[in-house]
C-alpha cells in the first residue's frame, strides 16, 4: 500500500485542440510517451470548474453532489459565496475512501478542500474571493494560517512572496512549488493540483490563439518540475500520472443583464440600486443560468415570459428547461424552477441595473472574450491522459464520460464508490 502513489493534474479549460502543439513540449512528451488517453470527455452541466470538480471527486453529476454552480445561491450578495469546501459535497468523495484505507493526501489549490484537515493529510486550499476581498499580500500568511494543514506554514511562507492573489502565472507557481516540497518531505501516495494558466489565457483573449500555446508552454515548465520531483524522491516508477481537463469554452460577445427586466416588471425589489427583495431571480452560471422562483404560483407566468425572451431572439437565451427537465437530461437539480441556456455568444450577468446589454469584460471570468457554463456536448471538449503502472500503454479512446474518472482513479487501490453514477474506464487500466 505504501509504495503506490499517483499523481493528478487538473489543467483547467484544456482542450482536445490544444494536444498537438503539447506533444511537441518536452515534460508533455514524457507523459505522453507511455499515455493512453482519452480525446473527448462529455463534462456535466454546467460546465464551470467547482461543479466539475466535485465530480471529479465523487463521479456524480451536479444535481447528486449538490454543487450547481461556482459560487452559492446568495441573491444581492456582491461578493458571492463559493462552494469550495469539502463538507458542502453531499455524497462521499474519493478523498474520504483513501483517508479511510490508510493512504496518505496532498491537495495544493484543488477546489473543495477547504474545511478537509481531518481528512486530507497535507492541504493548501484555493483562495476564493471571500479570503481576500479587502486584504493586502500582508496578509496571506495569516489567510493561509487559517486555511492550510499547519504543519505546512513553512513551505508556505518560503514561496509567498511570489503570490499575488489570484494573479497568473504566480498563484500557480506558488502552488507548485509547495506541492513539490510537500512531496520531498512527505511523499504522500495521493498528490493532486489544479492549474488554471489555460483557462486564464481563454477568458483574457479567446478560445484559440498564441496566447493558449503560451500557457501551455508555462504549463510544461510545472510538469517538469513535478516530473523531476518525484524521480528525485525515488517514487516516479510507482506513480500513476493523470492528466485531466474539466471543461471547454466558447467565445462569447456580450453579457446580458437579465435580472434587470425582472426588476421593471416588479419581481425584484430595488432600493437606491440594492437588492432589497425578490420573487423571481436569475442566477448566473455564466453561459447558462438558474431561475428562482420564490412563489410556485408564479412559475406558469415566468415560464411564459423566458420562452417568449427566447424566441425573440435578442435575450441571449437559446432554450429554457425545466426543473425537471434539466435533471432529466443532465442530472442537475436543485432549488431553481428553471434552467436557461446561452445562444452561445452570450453570457448572463445577474445585476440586476441597466445597462441591460455590455460589452466583454476581459477581467472577469464570467464576462471575459472565452467563458464557460454552457450545455456540456458544446464546443471543443476536455481530454483525459493517463500514464504509470496501473495503466495500459498506447490505448485512444474517441469519446469518454467525466463520471467515470472519480471510479478510475481509486480502482488501482482497490476501492469503489457506492454513489457514483459513474464506473472505472476498464479499457485504460491495468487489471
Amino acid at each position: 500500500m505504501k509504495n503506490r502513489y499517483m499523481l493528478i493534474v487538473s489543467l483547467d479549460a484544456m482542450v482536445t485542440e490544444d494536444l498537438p502543439y503539447a506533444k511537441t513540449l518536452p515534460n508533455f512528451a514524457r507523459i505522453f510517451q507511455n499515455s493512453s488517453q482519452i480525446d473527448k470527455v462529455k463534462t456535466i452541466y454546467p460546465t464551470l470548474t467547482h461543479p466539475i470538480h466535485a465530480t471529479l471527486l465523487t463521479g456524480c453529476t451536479a444535481g447528486k453532489h449538490g454543487v450547481i454552480c461556482n459560487e452559492t445561491f446568495s441573491p444581492g450578495n456582491l461578493i458571492l459565496p463559493w462552494y469550495n469546501s469539502l463538507p458542502q459535497i453531499k455524497v462521499p468523495t474519493i478523498f474520504h475512501k483513501w483517508h479511510e484505507a490508510g493512504y496518505t493526501i496532498a491537495a495544493c489549490r484543488w477546489p473543495h478542500t477547504e474545511e478537509a484537515d481531518d481528512i486530507i493529510d497535507y492541504v493548501i486550499p484555493e483562495l476564493v474571493e471571500a479570503h481576500v476581498s479587502g486584504k493586502t499580500n500582508a496578509d496571506l500568511p495569516d489567510i493561509y494560517a487559517k486555511l492550510c494543514t499547519p504543519s505546512l506554514m513553512p513551505i508556505i511562507n518560503k514561496y509567498i512572496d511570489i503570490l499575488d492573489f489570484n494573479k497568473r502565472p504566480m498563484y500557480e507557481e506558488f502552488q507548485v512549488n509547495c506541492l513539490c516540497d510537500i512531496i520531498k518531505e512527505h511523499k504522500p501516495n495521493i498528490m493532486m493540483t489544479h492549474l488554471c494558466m489555460i483557462d486564464y489565457a481563454r477568458h483574457a483573449k479567446g478560445l484559440f490563439g498564441e496566447h493558449i500555446k503560451e500557457a501551455i508552454d508555462t504549463l510544461d515548465v510545472w510538469l517538469g518540475k513535478l516530473i523531476d520531483t518525484l524521480e528525485e524522491t525515488g517514487i516516479y516508477e510507482n506513480t500513476d500520472i493523470i492528466l485531466l481537463s474539466d471543461h471547454g469554452h466558447l467565445d462569447i460577445r456580450r453579457t446580458i443583464c437579465l435580472n434587470a427586466i425582472l426588476a421593471e416588471k416588479g419581481w425584484l425589489q430595488v432600493e437606491n440600486g440594492a437588492l432589497k427583495d425578490w420573487s423571481v431571480y436569475i442566477a448566473s452560471a455564466t453561459l447558462s443560468a438558474h431561475v428562482y422562483v420564490k412563489n410556485k404560483a408564479d412559475e406558469d407566468a415566468v415560464y411564459k415570459l423566458l420562452c417568449e425572451m427566447a424566441e425573440d431572439g435578442i435575450y441571449g437565451i437559446d432554450e429554457v428547461l425545466p426543473a425537471a427537465e434539466a435533471d432529466a437530461r443532465y442530472g442537475l437539480s436543485g432549488r431553481f424552477s428553471f434552467v436557461i441556456e446561452s445562444d452561445g455568444y452570450t453570457s448572463f450577468n445577474d445585476d440586476w441595473k441597466r445597462p441591460f446589454v455590455r460589452p466583454c469584460d476581459p477581467l472577469d471570468y464570467r464576462y471575459g472574450r472565452a467563458t464557460h457554463g454552457h450545455m456540456p456536448e458544446k464546443g471543443p471538449q476536455p481530454p483525459f491522459i493517463v500514464s504509470g503502472p496501473s495503466f495500459k500503454k498506447g490505448v485512444h479512446l474517441e469519446n469518454g464520460s467525466i463520471l467515470d474518472e472519480a471510479p478510475t482513479f481509486l480502482y488501482p487501490f482497490g476501492l469503489t464508490l457506492e454513489d457514483a453514477d459513474g464506473k472505472p474506464i476498464m479499457e485504460l487500466l491495468n487489471c
